[in-house]
């Protein structure tokens, strides 16, 4: 499917110079002089190199072809990461590079959609968001103001979340997986 080269988003798989490719990286770009274009930075999925190419706003890029099975996170094992069906209750393993910036919001019965090309596994799609609970944090200081701007938090999977000045250890919260910023309590 071919969409617009202003259409690219981070996560997205895209065929081009007949290779397949995973985008990491965008940057829309509108100079004073000139065509407005979108940087992208890419991966390749097989051979592991990276490429910036730029792209021109009249440009079309094809969209790889990817099918979304409904999976649950079950643990980790020496970087693999281990995901069972839930329909055929297969399991099958990812390694952290597949993951790449996913990790932190897995904890174990979480599911997820695994994008699949041509019957191999590439990655995951995460939920929009995720509850986690809250392991480490500073404690509130007494006359602290109430317009603060956040404190940093650890959660159970090693991510750290800037979160309100209120929450404390143990407090589960939710965090937005696109942006990984705190949304609320849980």
């Amino acid at each position: 499917m071919k969409i617009s080269a202003f259409e690219i988003r981070v996560g997205n798989l895209l065929e081009h110079n007949g290779r397949l490719w995973r985008v990491y990286k965008t940057n829309h770009v509108k100079p004073g002089k000139g065509g407005a274009f979108v940087q992208v930075e890419m991966k390749d999925i097989t051979a592991g190199t990276k490429l910036n190419e730029r792209f021109r706003s009249e440009d079309r890029v094809e969209k790889a072809h990817v099918e979304g099975r409904s999976m649950q996170y079950l643990y980790e094992d020496n970087g693999h990461y281990v995901f069972m069906d839930n329909q055929s209750y297969e399991q099958l393993s990812l390694n952290a590079e597949d993951l790449e910036g996913q990790i932190g919001y897995l904890r174990p019965d979480t599911e997820v959609q695994v994008m699949f090309h041509n019957n191999a596994p590439l990655g995951v799609e995460l939920p929009p968001t995720v509850v986690l609970q809250v392991v480490e944090t500073e404690g509130v200081v007494k006359g602290q103001t109430a317009a603060s701007s956040g404190k940093p938090a650890k959660v159970e999977t090693g991510l750290t979340v800037t979160v309100p000045p209120f929450v404390n250890a143990g407090d589960k919260i939710k965090i937005n997986t696109a942006t990984g910023e705190y949304v609320e309590r849980a």
